[in-house]
């Protein structure tokens, strides 16, 4: 769709004011901005299960997993492994392509050619993967046996633990990991729809297709398949949220009204009613509900507008001062849910604050905390503070992000990294005999450039220790929303942000 030009102007103007606002006496330049999303994109390639293609850039990685689905008759090559571990969780990639889709959605059009380029096929990649698990036989969703993969540390080109596929079915549901895979496809269907308008089609009918089997067989997967998923990615608020989120991609992604009468009828039951503040891999509220209230905020679609007010509260939670302020900040000021991999939720709530900022942007509203008001510009200057945090402005002066800055973390829990490359080290290094490469004071012999860690504890404090996972271990769904956020500040004057849109 394309704006009229007196609204593209408006726009521009809009974009160039925030610009200079957001990136004033400034840590970093919009060229780190753009350095930055470049590397995190990078880090994908880092993540890769499958046979690698010639583009690929992080050379030290090759081909694995080459075989996977074949135990059970299908073809399963492919995707991502979620973490620093060689299983491909299917709740974590599909979250985490969601989320890579969001960004390029709302952010895209901040993009350096090549690098939207690269930000596509990141997402495809996992796409491609998940067409592969929703169709190849039904339902089928993750690779890999992890109880036997956490017993061994070894690269992923050298494999021997078993690969067993996992599944859900309509005597074993998994309505949380269907839902999500197929707010996954219908996200990245939006991402494809101008460029590659048949594969988008087949992305979005997959997802109706796999939403339908997730609504109508409900039931979570952690119930189903406990003793693999469980404790590594149990669904712990249940699958209701990925539901209300699968039924609210599908809808922006196809304006199909049938869509939005389920969102009516089953919003109450499915969180929509619930504050909840914290968005993640595992609970998708705040995000559905930041989703849905850009039909209020733009359309002025009322079936909507409770949505903005729910929104309201969960972005005011997050400003300090608001009367709705609940979350806690370390003394360097870094947003701090908990110990383990805290900053997924920094990297997502950021995405949140600028997302819906540019939707409050786009005709003049602000966030209503009780009886005061915030405006699109505080919520970009918090945003700013959790990206520049995570990139080096903060007490221990260390960038979180691998391969960016002066001072960045040198021993990763990370199986590739840690491990001498198979071109370096061409022999198989079995199960056992990696170990030592875990308990070595060595740094990581190959650099996972772009990888954001779990990051600092409550005080600040981190810990450069590859079997300190909590803090040291990077996941695909930590990036994944912090991609979208690097490309709003990586704009400059010249590229207004997103005068075109995709939906």
């Amino acid at each position: 769709m394309a704006y009229p030009a007196t609204f593209c102007l408006t726009m521009q103007i809009l974009c160039l004011t925030l610009c200079s606002l957001c990136l004033s006496s400034s840590a970093f330049t919009t060229h780190d901005y753009s350095d930055a999303l470049e590397k995190s994109l990078l880090f994908f390639e880092g993540q890769r299960s499958g046979k690698l293609p010639s583009s690929q850039r992080l050379t030290w990685r090759a081909d694995s997993g080459l075989s996977d689905g074949s135990s059970s008759h299908v073809n399963l090559v492919g995707g991502y492994y979620d973490a620093g571990d060689n299983v491909k969780f299917g709740l974590p990639m599909a979250f985490t392509t969601t989320l890579l889709a969001w960004g390029v959605i709302e952010f895209g059009g901040s993009m350096q050619t090549q690098t939207l380029q690269n930000a596509k096929s990141a997402v495809r990649w996992s796409t491609d993967y998940l067409l592969k698990a929703a169709t190849a036989t039904p339902n089928t969703f993750y690779v890999g046996e992890p109880n036997a993969d956490h017993q061994c540390w070894e690269r992923p080109e050298d494999m021997d633990t078993p690969r067993n596929v996992y599944k859900v079915s309509p005597q074993n549901p998994g309505s949380d990991v269907a839902a999500e895979t197929a707010a996954a496809l219908a996200a990245a269907s939006i991402v494809f729809q101008h460029s590659d308008p048949s594969y988008a089609a087949k992305l979005l009918q997959t997802a109706m297709k796999v939403f339908d089997f997730a609504d109508r067989y409900r039931g979570s997967y952690s119930d189903s398949l406990g003793s693999v998923v469980c404790p590594f990615y149990c669904s712990y608020s249940g699958y209701q949220d990925e539901l209300l989120w699968g039924a609210s991609w599908i809808h922006r992604a196809s304006q199909n009204a049938s869509y939005l009468a389920y969102i009516q009828s089953n919003g109450h039951t499915m969180g929509a009613d619930d504050d909840d503040y914290s968005f993640s891999w595992d609970d998708k509220r705040a995000g559905t509900k930041v989703l849905l209230a850009k039909g209020f905020i733009e359309k002025s679609i009322e079936e909507f507008q409770p949505y903005k007010q729910h929104s309201d509260n969960y972005i005011c939670s997050l400003v300090p001062g608001s009367p709705n302020f609940q979350a806690q900040y370390t003394p360097g000021g870094l947003f701090y849910v908990r110990s383990g991999s805290n900053l997924q939720y920094v990297t997502t709530s950021s995405f949140l604050l600028l997302t819906y900022a540019k939707y409050l942007s786009s005709n003049g509203g602000v966030a209503t905390c009780g009886s005061s008001t915030v405006t699109a510009d505080k919520l970009i200057a918090l945003a700013k503070k959790q990206v520049d945090y995570i990139l080096g402005d903060n007490p221990a002066k260390m960038s979180y992000m691998v391969g960016f800055g002066n001072r960045y973390p040198q021993h990763i829990h990370h199986r590739g990294s840690s491990l001498p490359s198979v071109h370096a080290h061409p022999d198989r290094i079995n199960c056992g005999d990696g170990f030592q490469y875990l308990y070595s004071g060595s740094p990581n012999p190959n650099v996972l450039v772009g990888a954001i860690l779990g990051g600092p504890d409550n005080n600040d404090n981190f810990s450069d220790d590859r079997n300190n996972y909590q803090q040291s271990e990077p996941a695909t769904y930590i990036n994944a929303p912090f991609v979208g956020a690097l490309a709003f500040f990586s704009a400059t004057p010249q590229q207004p942000r997103n005068c075109k849109t995709v939906d």
